[in-house]
C-alpha cells in the first residue's frame, strides 16, 4: 500500500500516511480482519521523477469471507475510488495505491502467464497492463519499497514460484535500494 499525494479535503488535505491508515481501517469494515501492520517507510517515488516520494507500508489481511483473489482486488479498487484514487496514467502519482501482492500459494491465472508479466522488459512494464489478475504480483522480488515493509508482516511468507521468502528476496536486493527506503517517524 503506497501513496503519493495528499487527499484535497476541500477546506483542508489529508496526508498520504492518514490516507494509508484510514484505508486499512476500511478493509476492515469491509470484512477483511487486520493480521499485521508494517511501520510506514519514506520511498523514491516508482519510477524517478514521476513525483512526490511515497509513503509506503504493507499489511496481511485474514479472509474471513472466503473472497477470492479477483474480489479481493475489486474491494482494494472500491477503497481506492472512496479515497480519491483516479487512474488517469500507469505508475502516475496517487492518493492511495492498494496493492494484491499475494494470495497465499495461489499462482493466477497460471505459471506460465505469470512468467509473461514477470519477466516483460522495462520499457514494456510501462505501456502494457495485464488483462487480469496477476498474482504473485509479477514484480514483488524487485522492488525494495515493497519488500522492506512486507518482512515486517510476512517475513517467511515463500513465493510459489520462486520458492524464496520475502527475507531473502529483500536480502538480494542492492543496498542503495534498500537504504532508500526509510522509516517514517511515529
Amino acid at each position: 500500500m503506497g501513496a503519493n499525494l495528499p487527499r484535497d479535503l476541500g477546506s483542508s488535505q489529508q496526508s498520504p500516511a492518514e490516507t494509508l491508515r484510514l484505508a486499512m481501517t476500511d478493509l476492515v469494515a469491509s470484512g477483511l480482519t487486520l493480521a499485521a501492520c508494517s511501520r510506514f517507510y519514506a520511498t523514491p517515488c516508482f519510477p524517478a521523477g514521476a513525483g512526490p516520494d511515497y509513503v509506503n507500508g504493507a499489511a496481511a489481511f485474514e479472509n474471513p469471507q472466503g473472497l477470492a483473489p479477483a474480489e479481493v482486488l475489486a474491494l482494494l479498487h472500491r477503497i481506492e475510488a472512496m479515497h480519491g484514487r483516479q487512474r488517469s496514467t500507469r505508475w502516475a502519482g496517487r492518493v492511495l495505491d492498494l496493492d494484491l501482492l499475494a494470495m497465499g500459494p495461489e499462482v493466477l491465472p497460471d505459471r506460465k502467464t505469470y512468467l509473461y508479466w514477470r519477466d516483460l522488459p522495462p520499457a514494456a512494464q510501462a505501456q502494457a497492463t495485464p488483462p487480469e489478475l496477476i498474482l504473485p504480483h509479477p514484480r514483488l522480488a524487485d522492488r525494495a519499497f515493497v519488500l522492506v515493509p512486507l518482512a515486517e508482516v510476512a517475513a517467511d511468507w515463500c513465493h510459489p514460484v520462486t520458492g524464496q521468502t520475502v527475507a531473502q528476496m529483500r536480502d538480494a536486493l542492492p543496498v542503495s535500494d534498500l537504504e532508500a527506503v526509510r522509516p517514517q517517524p511515529g
